[in-house]
């Protein structure tokens, strides 16, 4: 039988990517003792007003079809909060409402890029963004994210990789799974060569509500002078512990934004509206939720950094979101071994930096989101397997 080249395109880039994932599952069926510190579930369930709004909705009748674009009143709300965080005034016309992040990325990218063109990203990246480009048919272009510079992409390193094929970047701020977040004079230099190069910026930034204390967040989107060439694509998943729910939206140019309107109505014909009433709910101030996470997750990033520097392991810091990233190259095994030497020795499992992208190969990612106590238990696991391994003598000393 005959299939489309999409799916050629999108061959291992799905579930493949998340193996030891689903191996830990399946040992914890199984009757083991894991500790899975690879997803980034909130630490906390859904919030009740949240859930309480949905359930009003629903009994209020709430399960009709939606608006294409997006309920009304959600519509209305994200235009509120987005003008009052850029300082700009942003239109309804300018709201899309999609089931979550995920979903948005893939219509924006189906609507700006295409087959011959290419999109720069950050290496390492979030595991389903080269999906989500080459679904389009365009190329994803890696652009490495450096440790020294705190995984903070570098204008230079994004000028040196822009060809006339280049159609946008991706930018993910704060990053996954680095925690690092871009400065107002990070956004200015890459907002030049967007400007310079005529490049659509997509703008991935549903960690930013989990900043942690002291770290600066500045958005492309709050720039007059990108305000024509900036997409931002969110949720209330990570903001508000409801990566269930399925609730996201992209903020674009009007015109844009029109543009894609009809691609969203092929693609789905608008959300739930009785999720859309919640998410209305959500948006409308600053996420409670969000703080107390982002309280416990740079404690855990904290602590974990304290504790596998004073061993052989070293610990990449991070300023916001779920995750911190340790370098294991001090073991000498890869990081997709590492992982699974540590799953099957230890029952710890984390995801292998090379999941990410090649530029942290020797590296993996370590979700902050498991309670304080189980996240000791398994630091202290890690740190008895790199001692083992050190210790272990090398085939040629044997």
């Amino acid at each position: 039988m005959r299939y489309a080249a999409i799916l050629d395109r999108l061959n291992a880039l799905g579930a493949a990517k998340w193996d030891i994932y689903y191996r830990a599952q399946a040992l914890e069926a199984a009757g083991h003792d894991i500790i899975d510190l690879t997803i980034g579930n909130p630490d906390v369930p859904a919030p009740e007003p949240l859930i309480e709004a949905a359930v009003t909705a629903l009994r209020a009748g709430r399960t009709e079809y939606s608006d294409g674009r997006g309920e009304p009143a959600l519509r209305a709300a994200l235009a509120r909060r987005y003008s009052d965080s850029t300082g700009r005034e942003i239109t309804p016309a300018q709201i899309l409402c999609f089931p979550g992040t995920q979903t948005a990325l893939y219509a924006v990218m189906t609507g700006l890029a295409e087959p011959g063109t290419e999109v720069l990203v950050g290496d390492p990246m979030y595991a389903t963004y080269e999906g989500v480009i080459r679904a389009s048919g365009a190329e994803p272009v890696p652009v490495p994210l450096r440790p020294e510079r705190g995984f903070r992409l570098s204008a230079e390193d994004l000028a040196a990789r822009v060809t006339p094929r280049t159609r946008a970047l991706l930018l993910n701020s704060p990053q996954n799974p680095t925690g690092a977040v871009l400065r107002a004079e990070d956004i200015a230099a890459i907002g030049e060569i967007a400007r310079a190069h005529d490049l659509w910026i997509v703008a991935d930034e549903v960690y930013d509500e989990l900043i942690f204390s002291g770290a600066p967040f500045a958005s492309p989107l709050a720039d007059p002078a990108l305000a024509e060439r900036t997409v931002v694509v969110s949720s209330i998943s990570k903001s508000h512990a409801a990566p269930g729910f399925r609730s996201g939206w992209a903020v674009l140019p009007e015109e844009a934004a029109a543009r894609l309107a009809p691609l969203s109505d092929t693609m789905l014909f608008g959300n739930q509206p009785f999720i859309a009433d919640a998410t209305a709910l959500a948006v409308s101030a600053p996420s409670a939720t969000a703080r107390g996470m982002a309280a416990r997750l740079s404690a855990r990033a904290q602590r974990l950094a304290e504790r596998l520097e004073a061993g052989p392991l070293k610990v990449n810091r991070p300023e916001a979101g779920m995750f911190a990233l340790i370098d294991i190259r001090a073991t000498g095994m890869s990081d997709a071994a590492y992982a699974a030497d540590l799953l099957e020795k230890t029952g710890v499992a984390l995801m292998p930096g090379s999941v990410f992208g090649p530029s942290i190969a020797g590296w993996v990612r370590l979700a902050l989101t498991v309670p304080d106590a189980k996240l000791d238990e398994a630091i202290t696991r890690i740190l008895t397997h790199a001692e083992r391994h050190m210790r272990a003598p090398s085939r040629a000393e044997a």
